[in-house]
């Protein structure tokens, strides 16, 4: 039997309480996709049945499951293509340039889902950087999926995720084929380091960071939430550092805390200092 919009209803509000990721109800057939084999798992036949369990019971462990659950982890290797080259071409030179004394880069992925985006910015480095030899380099992928993080953390792919963004030569060498599946290189795999971070609760103690890439994660958000993960990520941010949001994103109601640099088609984030 299928659920009832107030069954709906409940759902929503209790991923938004969660995660703070915002279901419009337009999407209702995606709590059946996804919750399905859950309300299953946890000895109910349909979804109205794992509803009402939430309802009466409320355990803690299931509300957390129901909201990664939900989570839209939408992904790829070099998504979008221009913030990489962006990246490649302007913000990287730059952020080598202002650490050659101290031959340190901190990167941070947010909302990394299964960590395609972080392993991208890897090989991007050792493609294109390689004067970063020798350099401490680490690239911090956080997510609130557990699942998604232990994913990410195997390092390994199957051929149709592969297959999304990422060019042929950059498969053959930093990826190392086992069956039906893509193994990536050591070489990248030691830059990475995978951490559970709910964005919409207070961070837990990170490193600063030179660049964050906060890419279509706020659009889920409503406003006052945005506001607050921004606040976060420029106490997080060094000063020198470079924010990127997601193409159809801006950081509008943050003006006091960031700057906004220009790049022929592109624009991205630097934090505003105190005075």
């Amino acid at each position: 039997m299928p659920c009832s919009e107030q069954d709906y209803a409940y759902l929503r509000e209790l991923v938004l309480n969660q995660s703070a990721n915002f279901i419009d109800p337009s999407r209702n057939a995606l709590f059946e996709a996804r919750l399905t084999p859950l309300a299953r798992s946890s000895g109910e036949n349909d979804l109205e049945g794992f509803v009402r369990m939430l309802r009466e019971k409320r355990p803690a462990h299931l509300q957390r499951v129901v909201a990664e659950a939900m989570m839209i982890n939408e992904t790829s290797f070099f998504r979008d293509h221009t913030p990489f080259e962006l990246l490649r071409r302007s913000v990287i030179p730059k952020l080598i340039e202002q650490n050659q004394t101290e031959r340190k880069l901190t990167l941070w992925s947010a909302a990394s889902s299964t960590g395609q985006e972080a392993y991208s910015l890897g090989m991007m480095l050792c493609e294109y950087f390689p004067q970063l030899a020798g350099w401490d380099v680490k690239i911090i992928a956080t997510d609130i999926s557990q699942q998604a993080r232990d994913y990410g953390q195997r390092g390994r792919y199957r051929r149709l995720e592969v297959n999304r963004g990422l060019p042929a030569r950059m498969l053959l060498r930093y990826f190392e084929r086992d069956c039906d599946e893509w193994e990536i290189s050591p070489r990248v795999r030691t830059m990475v380091e995978f951490r559970p971070v709910n964005l919409c609760a207070p961070l837990p103690l990170l490193p600063k960071f030179d660049l964050v890439l906060l890419r279509n994660v706020l659009l889920y958000f409503p406003q006052q939430d945005r506001s607050c993960v921004l606040t976060d990520v420029h106490r997080a941010m060094r000063p020198h550092g470079a924010l990127l949001l997601g193409n159809a994103e801006q950081a509008e109601d943050s003006t006091d805390l960031f700057r906004v640099e220009f790049e022929q088609d592109c624009y991205y984030y630097r934090p505003r200092v105190a005075a």
